[in-house]
This record gives structure tokens, sequence and C-alpha cells, in this order.
């Protein structure tokens, strides 16, 4: 079961992020062109996963992201690889905060109850922390019975949206380039990035074999493209790009629907609000692990540093939820594809000092592979500057 719950913290960490903002992203380009770029993003981003996941088994004495960096890639490499998994693990916790805010703002209003967004994420931000700093088999047991939550609620409201689709709206398409295409690619990425939370769940899985570590990541990955494809459809069938392009935060989109039933907004705001929810555990808890193993080990420092720093940020980007999921984009690359690639080329030399054989696990593909992802990650970095 702890392989499992692991798989579903893989996908819950991903799912918050491209739930909410795929389809305010992708519709412009009608389901078939976001069907191909989802594919083709979720491939390099599963392979690069399994490259971090090797990174992390095949390293001794490896108790987070920070000594795996430094053990593979020197003092430099860590602190550069430190620098940017904090910018991006914070910018994507942000997100995250923003996000549950609008959404906890929007259902309390609707049974008469008026508080900011603010107090909202900043009560349930510091009520999840204590949850996180508990330890990971409390994560584990509530992001297990959040996803089936969460899971159930996908299938009730894509039952409820199947039988309004039009098929007309799936073939619409917005005025766009192919350059379009690739300046987008990045937010994508995010939303395929539960990669962050694989050096904890390496951890939290010591005894697993190298067969469950990779079967692990692929259903981790899995199930976020599977989820994905059939919200989009659903999403697009119902509404037409036009609409959904016009959508400029979480609540925008979730209100479209209120003209349909009242019953079936409420279970898009749930849904999404767990979505959300899911993703916030798994991020923090890269983050918290982060910050005792690099920064201090004291429990109070980490969970101010992982959640009251956040918050303080959150109040300076307020609306600002898919733009940070663009900066994280940016900062992923390095971190998630090319910072892997770096240390998996340094663990798989035979004179390296640090090697671990004994559980390790191997991603498949040789140096074909690796130059293929090197090449993912430059296209995803370009497309962040074109945008």
């Amino acid at each position: 079961m702890k392989l499992f719950g692991s798989s579903l913290i893989l996908s819950g960490t991903a799912l918050g992020a491209g739930m909410l903002a795929i389809p305010m992203v992708l519709a412009q380009f009608g389901f078939m062109i976001s069907s191909v770029l989802m594919l083709l993003i979720f491939i390099g981003t599963t392979y690069s996963a399994l490259l971090l996941a090797e990174a992390c088994t095949k390293t001794k004495d490896n108790s987070g992201m920070s000594s795996v960096a430094y053990l593979t890639l020197g003092s430099k490499g860590k602190h550069f690889i430190n620098a940017l998994f904090y910018l991006l693990l914070v910018c994507m916790l942000i997100a995250y905060i923003l996000g549950v805010g609008d959404i906890i703002h929007k259902l309390l209003l609707d049974v008469g109850v008026n508080i900011s967004a603010s107090a909202a994420y900043t009560v349930f931000s510091l009520f999840m922390g204590v949850i996180v700093v508990a330890g990971k088999s409390y994560i584990d047991k509530l992001n297990r019975g959040l996803f089936i939550m969460m899971v159930v609620m996908l299938f009730i409201v894509i039952a409820s949206l199947f039988s309004n689709i039009r098929l007309d709206y799936l073939t619409q398409t917005s005025q766009y380039t192919a350059n379009d295409v690739v300046q987008y690619s990045a937010v994508i990425f995010t939303s395929f990035a539960s990669m962050v939370v694989i050096p904890s769940l390496v951890i939290y899985n010591r005894e697993a074999t190298q067969k469950q570590i990779r079967n692990m990541i692929l259903l981790g990955s899995v199930i976020p493209l599977v989820c994905y494809l059939t919200w989009l459809f659903a999403i697009i069938g119902n509404l037409g790009t036009d609409a959904i392009s016009q959508f400029h935060n979480i609540s925008e989109l979730i209100s479209a629907f209120s003209g349909q039933s009242a019953w079936l907004k409420v279970v898009i705001a749930l849904f999404s609000a767990l979505a959300l929810v899911t993703s916030f555990l798994g991020v923090s808890m890269a983050l918290y692990d982060q910050n005792k193993d690099a920064v201090t080990n004291n429990r109070l420092m980490a969970y101010a540093l992982t959640f009251v720093l956040p918050l303080v940020l959150a109040e300076l980007f307020a609306s600002q939820f898919v733009s940070m999921l663009d900066y994280a984009g940016m900062v992923l690359v390095f971190l998630a594809i090319w910072g892997p690639l770096a240390m998996v080329v340094k663990v798989r030399r035979p004179d390296f000092p640090h090697l671990q054989t004994e559980g390790s696990y191997t991603a498949a593909g040789g140096d074909t592979a690796l130059v293929a992802t090197f090449g993912f990650g430059a296209l995803i970095f370009v497309s962040w500057f074109m945008g």
C-alpha cells in the first residue's frame, strides 16, 4: 500500500496544476492538438522522473535532493540545484495557495459566509502544514482519502458533462500559430511536474525493488494523463474554445457551469479544491524535506520556511495562478530535466565514489534517451522565453 499511496502522491501533486490550468491554456488549440501536445510532454516528463529516481537510488547516504546534488554534482552543483528547487517549489506552492483561497472564498460566499481569499488560504495553509510536519505516513493516508474523493467527484462531473457534449466544440480552434503551441508548452510541462516529490518518496520506500520504483512512477504519471484528457474532452465539449479562452482564473471556469445546475457547480468547485489540496500536500512535503535536508533540522524553523514564507509571497502575487505555473515551468527545465540528466551521467560512471548498488534503479534507453531528454528540456526552455 505504501507504493500505491506513493503513486497517488505523485499523481495528486501533478493534478492540482493541470486540472485547473490546462483547460484555460489549451482550449485555444482544440482537443486534438492539445491531446498530442500533452502526450509528448507526458513522455518527456515521465522519463525525466525515472532519471531522478535512478540518481536518488544510486547515491549512498541520500537524505534528499540537496544531498544527492552534493554527492553527484559537488558543492557548486548542490547550491545551484538547491536555489532552483526552492524557487520551483515556492512558485508552485504560491500557485496552489492562491487557487485554494479563491475556491474556498467562493464556496463560503455561496453559503453566506464572507471571508477574504487571503484569510481562507492562510488558515488552510497553516493547518495543512501541521499534517505535513507530522510525517509522510499521515500525508500518505490523508492523500489516499482525498484522492479517492477527487476521483469519485471527477466521475460524477464527467458523467454529468458528457450528456451535453457538442462534437463541433471538440473540433473548434481559435486563431493560433505553431509558435503559440510551443509557447504554452511550459505551462503544460508544469502540469506533469510531480517529480519534485520523488526524492522524498524514494526515502519513504527504501525497501522497494527496481521494478517497484519504476511501476510507482509510471502509475503516478499515467493517472494524471488519463484524467487530463478526459477532463479536457468534457470541458471543451461543453463550453467551446472561445468561451474557455476568456477565463482568467479558476472561479470563472467553475462559474461557467452555474447555468447548467447549481449542484454541478458545487461538485466542480469541490473537485477543483481537492485537486489543489493533493498538489499542495505533495509540493509542501517536498519543500519541508528540502528545508530539513539543506537548512535546518528544527521542525518549527522548517515549518516557518515551508508555509509562512510562501503565504507572505502569495499576498504579493495575488491573481497570478497561471503566471506562477509559467515561472515554475522555466525553473523546472533545469531542476527536473537537466539536473537529473547531469546526476545520472555522473552516477553511471564506473569511478563514481558514492555508488549505491543494492536496491538501485536504472532507467532504460541508454545514451540515446539521454540525448533526447536534453533536447526535450531545450524545447521547454525555448517555449518559456517565447512566452
